[in-house]
């Protein structure tokens, strides 16, 4: 395990309960639970950052073909193309 630092935190007597209980029915050690809480904690905040870039991404590709108007005569493209250039971005910028 990597060098640790000591932290003195104040809870709530039902987090104290939760600890407790959770450390008895998991052999874990509460700062343990506490460790593995934040490192939860903090993945699910890298995913939501994630989710939000990669919406940013969808409504700048979108707006991108909202900019291109109304064409005279129709659309200059079909559904398949516009799908097709949204899959090779893709394919350009894995995940």
């Amino acid at each position: 395990m990597s060098q640790l630092v000591r932290k003195q935190v104040y809870i709530e007597p039902r987090h104290e309960d939760f600890l407790k209980r959770a450390a008895a029915e998991t052999g874990l050690s509460e700062a343990e639970i506490i460790r593995q809480a934040i490192d939860l904690w903090q993945e699910q905040i890298a995913d939501r950052r994630r989710v939000r870039q990669l919406w940013a991404q969808e409504r700048a590709f979108i707006e991108s073909w909202a900019a291109l108007g109304v064409v005279p005569g129709g659309r200059s493209w079909t559904r398949d193309e516009l799908y097709d250039k949204r899959v090779g971005q893709d394919e350009h910028h894995p995940g």
